[in-house]
């Protein structure tokens, strides 16, 4: 009597890689997971094992959370009964995070799909497989927050040394060699917005002051060749260049407030101290609520700039 023929088991391969250097490689990252996936499955053939054709790889994505378009489209597919098993490289392709592995699994569990890592032997029908899958994911989850640590605290201190690490230049200054140089001319424009501002005492006044002078954003040039800005000021980018700390030689790196090593010129700008006879109490916006402090603060400074 011949055994009975093992159920066939539909695999999926899902595959990941955090950034996107070397993707566009004839063979890169996500190749090579694939290739040693599909050897696996092929070493399981006896088991009924079979590929589906369908690639899931997402490049270029973190595994902090599963907003994944391939991620996404697997777990469609696991609802929709097309998949038993899905195979993956290591565990941490999947997601570094022990919350979301926990949904997945429960999903999985849900749906009866198995879940297997090439390079790591467990089981996640046993209380031991999933004790061991526990402690892959939480020492996983332990080196992304570890390397986040270490990206902030880099961005912090290149803060501190006066780098401009990215992002849109404020108005009155430009990068070279990622270092924040004066634009005389912008200088005077910001000048003239603070001084206006405290004149006036509001945004609405403020505004259509700046619009019957055509004072407009700062125009930024893209790479690819593209420039963005020049416009007239709308509410939120015109409080967002009154409320800016970098005005008064500040700098925010996540929920700091740290101080900004400047050039000469720089400091030049917004450092100077706040004449006497300058406003310092909150003035108020287009919808009466009181400015915060630094509001006053950097506008004193920039008009005793002027003098």
């Amino acid at each position: 009597m011949k055994p009975a023929a093992p159920k066939p088991q539909r695999c999926a391969i899902y595959t990941r890689k955090s950034s996107e250097h070397n993707l566009d490689l004839e063979f890169n990252s996500l190749d090579a997971q694939r290739e040693a996936c599909e050897a696996y499955i092929k070493s399981q053939a006896h088991e009924g094992w079979r590929l589906n054709p369908d690639r899931y790889d997402d490049g270029g994505l973190s595994g902090a959370s599963l907003d994944r378009p391939a991620l996404q489209q697997l777990l469609a597919d696991v609802r929709a009964g097309k998949i038993t098993i899905v195979v993956v490289y290591k565990v941490d392709r999947l997601t570094r995070s022990l919350a979301d592995f926990a949904k997945l699994v429960e999903l999985f569990d849900e749906h009866g799909v198995s879940f297997v890592s090439i390079t790591q032997s467990f089981n996640t029908t046993s209380s031991m497989g999933r004790l061991t899958l526990n402690v892959l994911l939480s020492f996983a989850q332990f080196e992304r927050e570890v390397i986040g640590e270490r990206v902030r605290d880099k961005i912090a201190a290149s803060k501190r040394k006066g780098l401009w690490v990215g992002g849109p230049v404020p108005l009155g200054y430009r990068c070279v060699d990622k270092k924040l140089e004066i634009v005389p001319e912008e200088a005077e424009t910001v000048r003239t917005i603070f001084t206006l501002y405290l004149e006036l005492g509001s945004m609405g006044a403020l505004l259509a002051e700046l619009d019957r002078r055509g004072i407009r954003t700062k125009v930024n040039g893209r790479r690819e060749g593209q420039k963005s800005g020049g416009i007239r000021f709308g509410v939120g980018p015109l409080a967002h260049l009154l409320k800016n700390r970098f005005y008064i030689g500040r700098s925010i790196s996540g929920a700091r407030c740290i101080a900004a090593s400047m050039s000469r010129s720089s400091a030049a700008m917004c450092s100077t101290p706040c004449r006497k006879n300058s406003p310092p109490t909150p003035l108020t916006g287009r919808s009466g609520s009181k400015a915060q402090p630094h509001f006053s603060r950097a506008a004193c400074l920039m008009t005793a700039a002027i003098a």
